[in-house]
């Protein structure tokens, strides 16, 4: 895979990964595992939301009444 950046973004990622001593491989390697990981929670947030909204449909229409 080949990770195409602007200008400031490289910047970007440069000095931040020379902030915290690391490569800036691993700094994007960091990045895309926060991404999926933030992905996977709001997916199971969302998936729980739903759940409680379908246990609770009634008392949720009698209040938005």
């Amino acid at each position: 895979m080949t990770l195409r950046l602007t200008n400031q973004e490289q910047a970007a990622l440069r000095e931040r990964a020379e902030a915290e001593g690391i490569s800036m491989q691993e700094a994007a390697r960091r990045a895309v595992r926060n991404y999926v990981a933030q992905g996977r929670h709001r997916d199971r947030v969302s998936a729980a939301a739903r759940r409680v909204m379908d246990a609770h449909a009634e008392a949720l229409q009698r209040l938005g009444e």
